[in-house]
């Protein structure tokens, strides 16, 4: 029972990489114009491109390509039911059909549209993930609060929402070893995660949530005091110990992709 093991979202893995020293405005650009280029692009190639360039921004990141991958296992439920209701419902009429079971009709263009939107969904993933990877809550924090600034305008408190972003981001690995000492209690006095149908097993894990909920609030209490011990009061008048610049680095990251989104979006 190692949830941190193959829940990796929300992860940072110090490096001393081109990815990593990049600025933090830079990488969230570039993952949300990533983001928006996979909604865009309207074939396999363009996927099938971007797909073969993922591993190589791990490989530049450093980041493991096994660890990165172990982290698209928790949501194997989500994808497999992403596919089959794409694959049946999804609106596919056209082609030969290739399984058929009462009133569930699986057509080849079905098939291929539901194999399009789990790919989509594996790569949002990936991105996602490897933006944590390689930036850090502190750069994280600066880079959202810096891009939410001309909102302030409009009474949007940036810097408040940049914050609980990235807590929360910062938590996920926390919850998730407070949840596997829990469950490992649990076992040692005879409770079963693992064994039964579906049903018993989320039955099994009610006892663990309670416990689970009472640790998440004691944790944000000692982390409010510890943040109002240190005199925080907000984002008026806070100054940094890093001040963010662009460098060359961050002009030629974002040129590439916006050449590269372009010519996927283009690809047919």
């Amino acid at each position: 029972m190692e949830l941190t093991r193959y829940i990796t979202v929300g992860q940072y893995l110090p490096r001393s990489s081109p990815l990593h020293n990049l600025d933090p405005r830079t990488k969230i650009l570039a993952t949300m114009a990533l983001m928006v280029t996979l909604f865009l692009i309207p074939s396999f190639a363009g996927l099938g491109l971007l797909a073969a360039g993922l591993p190589a921004l791990l490989v530049l990141g450093q980041i493991p390509l096994g660890y990165a991958l172990r982290g698209l296992r928790p949501i194997a439920v989500l994808l497999l039911l992403t596919v089959f209701l794409n694959t049946f419902f999804g609106g596919g009429d056209g082609g030969r059909t290739l399984f058929q079971a009462g009133p569930l009709v699986a057509t080849e263009e079905g098939f291929r549209r539901a194999l399009f939107v789990g790919l989509r969904f594996i790569l949002l993933v990936t991105a996602a993930t490897l933006l944590t990877f390689v930036t850090s809550p502190v750069e994280l924090t600066d880079g959202l609060e810096w891009l939410l600034r001309p909102f302030r305008r409009v009474g949007v408190p940036a810097h408040e929402l940049a914050m609980m972003m990235s807590i929360a981001l910062r938590f996920i690995p926390t919850l998730l070893e407070e949840t596997e000492k829990i469950m490992k209690a649990q076992m040692a006095r005879g409770a079963e995660f693992s064994q039964g149908s579906i049903l018993n097993r989320a039955r099994a894990f009610v006892p663990v949530l309670v416990p689970l909920l009472i640790s998440a609030f004691r944790r944000s209490e000692e982390l409010a005091l510890a943040m109002e011990a240190r005199c925080y009061r907000g984002g008026e008048g806070r100054t940094r110990m890093k001040e963010l610049r662009w460098r060359r680095g961050d002009l030629v990251a974002g040129v590439l992709v916006i050449v590269a989104s372009t010519v996927l979006v283009r690809l047919r």
